[in-house]
């Protein structure tokens, strides 16, 4: 973590603990600080972990979609950390690399195809407040995807809001995972059209 969070991270003991920091350490080559600061409530650690686990078995959206969403949330509500820790999840997954590289950027990158433009400006709509969600975007990712894969990628959405917003409040920040496996940096938003 590149800053202090605002609860200072517990050291994690006991069974539960030790299978935890099994678990990050083979998962994430690491045991984040964020679990620190979560194990002050290892009920809701637990819980969210378990949440997570199972919103990453939904099968009926594409995969690089609901990634990509993810990643656009993070980016919109500013997690460093969710954007971390999905761009490396992206590698690990063998999703597309420089299209995951230009989230950030996604606006001005040529990178996406135009369902992914929409898939992610859905994300960005659901997550602003009030969220600015139409009834056309609805319309023509129901077209596109189909209604299980739409629910589901709202569901995605909904869940990455639900994970980002909570590590901006507690001042959770990137644990460099990407940078750690080598991945090139994401890239930025450019001023007036210049590239990253």
């Amino acid at each position: 973590m590149t800053a202090t969070t605002r609860i200072p991270p517990a050291e994690i003991t006991g069974f539960k603990g030790s299978l935890i920091k099994r678990f990050a350490q083979k998962k994430l080559g690491q045991v984040p600080a964020s679990l620190g600061v979560l194990w002050h409530n290892p009920q809701v650690l637990t819980d969210l972990a378990r949440a997570g686990g199972k919103v990453q078995k939904w099968a009926s959206c594409d995969e690089q979609l609901k990634s990509f969403a993810h990643m656009a949330v993070a980016a919109q509500v500013g997690c460093s950390w969710c954007l971390d820790y999905n761009y490396f999840e992206a590698n690990n997954r063998g999703l597309d690399m420089d299209k995951a590289r230009e989230i950030p950027r996604w606006r001005e990158s040529e990178a996406f195809s135009p369902l992914e433009r929409e898939v992610l400006g859905y994300a960005e709509a659901m997550t602003v407040t009030p969220p600015t969600v139409t009834d056309g975007m609805v319309a023509s990712l129901r077209a596109q995807l189909g209604e299980a894969a739409l629910i589901e990628l709202t569901a995605v959405i909904g869940f990455a809001n639900s994970t980002t917003r909570p590590n901006i409040a507690l001042g959770i920040e990137s644990d460099g995972f990407a940078a750690a496996c080598g991945l090139r940096p994401l890239a930025q938003p450019t001023a007036a059209g210049s590239s990253a």
